[in-house]
């Protein structure tokens, strides 16, 4: 498989990933809740978890978009945004541990280092030439 096609299904996880996420909190906000590694968080708020739902999906939209595309600034946006939101995230719950065990605050660090370093890798791979393509030039007007 050669870098597009790793950048194409690295984008589709992320993609994917959102999507799943973003469902599981706007339709299940409780049951996400449940979740060891975001229960220990200060009190249920719905309207919080839906609006955090809701922002999971655009990220979505975005990657998917690029993903159809493989047009060099879509992916590079798409991923860096999405680098911006996983470092934000990972930095907040690194401060956070105390009432997880170390087993699970390593399980879950673990993860959202993942989180930052696929989509780094992915921009390293978007950085290559063949991997992406630039978008086709706009049409002279007839007018000028």
């Amino acid at each position: 498989m050669g870098g597009r096609a790793w950048l194409r299904a690295g984008l589709g996880v992320l993609a994917g990933g959102q999507v799943v996420l973003g469902l599981w909190i706007l339709l299940l906000p409780e049951l996400f809740w449940t979740w060891p590694w975001v229960s220990h968080l200060p009190p249920y708020n719905e309207h919080l978890l839906q609006e955090f739902g809701g922002a999971s999906l655009a990220p979505a939209v975005v990657l998917c978009a690029a993903v159809a595309t493989m047009e060099r600034r879509l992916v590079l946006t798409a991923l860096v945004a999405y680098l911006v939101s996983s470092v934000a995230h990972l930095l907040f719950h690194a401060r956070h541990l105390e009432p997880l065990s170390a087993a699970s605050a390593a399980g879950f660090l673990a993860l959202l280092g993942t989180a930052v370093l696929l989509p780094a890798v992915l921009v390293w791979l978007a950085a290559a030439p063949s991997a992406c393509h630039e978008p086709d030039p706009p049409a002279p007007s007839a007018a000028g």
